[in-house]
């Protein structure tokens, strides 16, 4: 196996990019997501981005997770993903069209290096997101027992599922621990990412993440929207608030058009060519 690869970070969340925009073969990286993105024995990732042509968009993004499953969307994924278009001459627009599982995003490179997105509105609904039990109904600030525990869960989809758990003192989340559990609980028919948050005023919050497949992350731009999303369906924050990550800062927006906006950075950290 060999390939070319380009490794980026996005508020510490990492991956491995391989343009597969030609049509090259894919299927044997695809297969070997967890291998390389082992942090001992491989290049060391959150996960692996391919970048693909589209028929209904300029580019189409598929994200490997590093246990080997397939992620809908992810939102630090997309500002590398875009950076690295561009910077790749893959095109001269600085504003385009991605296909995901989640739908149609659009990336739009700022002029200071950061990424703004358009990552779309928020699916409340309990049976989409999915969360069992809560049909069509919203599912804000409902009881889960998870380990013998009762928290207090409000859910999202951002064309994955999120459950957001406000706590008091965010340092005394054993993640390791408990993220697991919740990924795996039984409300949640296609596992969850887990997001802890505790609020530090109005417009800035601070938030851990349990990622689906991926385990604990220094960032998720999807969970940071799912976070915002939650935290004003609760009333504790404004509509723009910015997400402290373990990586970074988010800035998150819930505008009047029902959209949610993301914008953050995303570096590049080397190429490279994988020989096996």
């Amino acid at each position: 196996m060999k390939f070319d690869f380009v490794k980026w970070q996005a508020c510490g969340n990492d991956f491995v990019l391989v343009n597969a925009f030609n049509g090259e073969d894919v299927s044997e990286i695809r297969n070997n997501a967890e291998k390389i993105c082992d942090r001992h024995f491989g290049a060391g990732a959150d996960g692996v981005i391919f970048i693909l042509p589209s028929k209904v968009a300029d580019f189409r993004m598929q994200i490997i997770n590093s246990d080997g499953s397939e992620a809908e969307m992810c939102g630090n994924g997309i500002r590398c993903f875009a950076k690295a278009v561009y910077g790749a001459g893959l095109t001269t627009k600085r504003k385009f069209t991605v296909e995901t599982g989640a739908g149609i995003i659009i990336p739009e490179i700022q002029e200071d290096g950061t990424v703004h997105v358009d990552m779309g509105e928020p699916i409340l609904e309990g049976d989409k997101i999915p969360v069992a039990g809560f049909g069509n109904g919203k599912v804000i600030n409902e009881d889960i027992i998870v380990d013998g525990k009762n928290y207090k869960m409000t859910c999202v989809s951002m064309g994955n599922p999120h459950c957001v758990v406000f706590v008091d003192d965010i340092n005394e989340i054993k993640l390791d621990e408990i993220g697991p559990k919740f990924e795996t609980h039984s409300a949640f028919p296609r596992k969850t990412n887990t997001e802890f948050v505790e609020i530090k005023n109005d417009g800035y919050v601070r938030m851990r993440v349990w990622e689906r497949g991926a385990g604990i992350t220094l960032a998720c731009g999807t969970g940071s929207c799912a976070t915002g999303v939650a935290c004003m369906l609760n009333n504790l924050t404004k509509r723009q608030i910015q997400v402290e990550l373990d990586g970074g800062i988010l800035k998150i927006e819930w505008a009047d058009n029902n959209h949610i906006y993301m914008t953050g950075p995303a570096t590049k950290v080397y190429e490279a060519r994988w020989v096996d």
